[in-house]
């Protein structure tokens, strides 16, 4: 971040937000320090969190995370009875697994295994099913070969979720400059350099544009569920592509977690974006709600939402202020398009938030 501003401009001070926030993109990692992520939430105005891998732990280390399964019970005994209606999850159901190994040997099994497992956890109270980004990129089947997102081999998956009424939220793909060549004029080479698991440039791995046109064979093949494509579909430096599969595909819902610097550098086309999309946006901010700057973080995706400010900073993909690539502006959305934002277009898919939370939909 720059040492020197001379710059003199408005600071709005958002505090809370304007209307109750679901946080419908976080993590939790099976670490259970959720009075600091409540004490976070009740300063800052958000009424519920989505631990979105609730049957997942994550090692991390090396410059990145391992996964490894986790228990579902363990997010139920420490977060959702230990504060009701605060927390709810997703569960990854049998993708939790490492990204090393195999991820199946027969693949019949595993998808009859992996539609028991998502029942049972939908009815112990999971909400959706997770797909990390491992899938498309990492995991492989018993001869080796890479499993795409659109595999037929495990389309029976999406159709129980769409029979059960719960919504996938499938990463596919990262920022652009993942996918380039480590160098100082790679936009994200500070997050590379201290996340080095976070580069796709070696030829190995599928180009970015190869994964985002195989989850949207995905979203098209599967029209009777809804897909939820976080951090602005995964593609925050293309707003038109992302409007026009919006336009496209009416099962198809973006969280913008993790991207309000790519989307606060072009405000004017951000602002149209979420006019014009408006109930199709839910919010979420995938970084850590139990650290110093978790306030700080919060109130930026606010004043990002609520103001017309002009020149400031996001947080990291961590969650931290600690470096920043370039400043951000505010796109002042009306009331009525943040009160679907920040909690009722979250509640259009997952309808039961809204009775244990208290909240409506107008």
């Amino acid at each position: 971040m720059p040492r020197n501003i001379y710059l003199v401009n408005k600071k709005s001070i958002v505090t809370r937000a304007m209307f109750p926030v679901i946080d419908a993109h976080n993590h939790l990692w099976g670490n259970w320090q959720v009075d600091r992520v409540v004490e976070t939430m009740d300063t800052v105005g958000v009424a519920a969190y989505c631990d979105v891998t609730g049957n997942v732990n994550i090692e991390f280390g090396g410059g990145g995370y391992r996964i490894t399964p986790g228990d579902l019970n363990g997010f139920i005994d420490n977060c959702s009875s230990k504060y009701p209606g605060r927390f709810y999850c997703f569960t990854m159901a049998g993708f939790a697994q490492p990204a090393d190994k195999p991820l199946f040997r027969d693949h019949k099994q595993f998808v009859s295994e992996c539609i028991q497992i998502l029942n049972e956890h939908v009815a112990l109270g999971a909400k959706g099913l997770k797909i990390l980004k491992e899938l498309g990129l990492n995991y492989r089947d018993s001869e080796g070969k890479l499993i795409n997102s659109n595999d037929e081999r495990l389309a029976p998956i999406w159709e129980e979720a769409g029979r059960l009424k719960i919504p996938v939220l499938i990463h596919q793909a990262d920022p652009s400059g993942f996918f380039e060549p480590v160098t100082p004029d790679n936009e994200h080479y500070e997050s590379l350099i201290k996340y080095p698991s976070w580069s796709f440039a070696d030829p190995k791995f599928p180009r970015k544009i190869e994964l985002l046109k195989r989850r949207d064979e995905l979203v098209r093949n599967h029209p009777s569920t809804n897909f939820i494509l976080p951090h602005f579909g995964n593609y925050a430096e293309n707003i038109q592509y992302v409007s026009d599969f919006l336009d496209e595909c009416p099962n198809a819902f973006i969280d913008f977690s993790a991207r309000l610097d790519e989307l606060g550098r072009q405000p004017y086309s951000t602002r149209e974006f979420f006019i014009k999309h408006q109930d199709r946006i839910v919010f979420g901010s995938d970084m850590p709600a139990n650290i110093d700057s978790s306030v700080e973080m919060y109130r930026t995706y606010f004043r990002f939402l609520e103001t017309y400010d002009e020149s400031f900073y996001s947080p990291d993909y961590d969650g931290t202020f600690d470096r920043a690539r370039w400043p951000i502006c505010g796109i002042g959305l009306p009331p009525e398009v943040l009160r679907k934002v920040y909690y009722e277009n979250i509640l259009k898919l997952i309808p039961s938030l809204g009775t244990v939370n208290n909240l409506t939909i107008k």
